[in-house]
């Protein structure tokens, strides 16, 4: 049975995105699209407040990118060195904050200990750090452009400090259409597809409408969370899948429920 992920390949340790890998093993034959892109912004502004741990409390990470663009400003700048010398020590002194195992993985190759990874969102992030979270110092977060409030909002209202910067944009991806096109060319309507984001479904659902047709009905939509399950959900379609958390493991057991007969997740 074929399922269509729209998200960019990662290679794991296994040379395999770990999405294909899970999927295969319930024999669902995956195909990854990708359907956002991502322009940096702002890294030396970024890079300079990475060199002054002593002006904050800890770091939030909710995203991979935001951890790249950490990385881009510790290469640009010729960080690395200083990095491993004085600023990682200083920052693991300080809470470090992440969302998710991916994102916690990326934080661990730079050196930084993480907490907060098994919360899986950012409402459940938010609660975390409100329940640890002491220091008088703002806590330093790197965010993309349509980063949702909920996080700064909750912290805000619970009269913790924090410092956002916007270190990446998201984008389309340029070959969505000619990607999807030849896709429902060579392997048909797939059994499923999942979003991984609001943007992700903002940007491919009007081609993928066209593309289905009237077969759209026998597609089980699923999310890689709630906020992209609410979104799904307010463009009128049907979510059979919410993953319980956003993990391979999680959406690979919620679609193959979601594709038994009379299954649902």
């Amino acid at each position: 049975m074929k399922v269509l992920l729209l998200k960019d390949a990662k290679e794991d340790d296994g040379g395999q995105d770990p999405y294909i890998r899970e999927l295969g093993s319930y024999g669902l034959e995956a195909t990854l699209i990708p359907v956002l892109s991502f322009e940096f912004l702002s890294l030396p502004s970024f890079s300079e407040k990475l060199s002054h741990p002593e002006d904050y409390g800890g770091l939030i990470f909710t995203s991979p990118r935001a951890v790249e663009a950490a990385e881009l400003c510790l290469e640009k700048d010729n960080k690395t060195e200083v990095w491993e010398r004085s600023l990682k020590e200083k920052w693991n002194a300080k809470s470090v904050y992440v969302v998710g195992n991916a994102t916690a993985s990326l934080v661990s190759k730079i050196g930084l200990d993480t907490e907060g990874e098994t919360c899986g969102n950012a409402e459940k992030l938010a609660e975390y750090i409100c329940s640890r979270e002491s220091s008088a110092l703002p806590l330093l977060f790197p965010c993309g452009n349509l980063k949702r409030e909920i996080l700064p909002k909750t912290l805000k209202d619970k009269g913790i400090a924090m410092e956002s910067i916007t270190v990446y944009q998201t984008i389309p991806h340029p070959g969505i259409q000619g990607n999807l096109n030849s896709y429902y060319s060579q392997q048909g309507v797939p059994a499923s597809i999942t979003f991984f984001s609001p943007s992700g479904l903002t940007h491919s659902l009007k081609h993928i409408q066209e593309l289905s047709g009237d077969s759209i009905d026998q597609i089980k939509f699923a999310a890689i969370g709630p906020t992209t399950a609410r979104a799904l959900a307010a463009q009128g379609l049907p979510v059979s899948c919410t993953a319980e958390s956003p993990t391979p493991q999680a959406l690979a057991t919620g679609i193959r429920k979601a594709l038994q007969p009379h299954g649902c997740c």
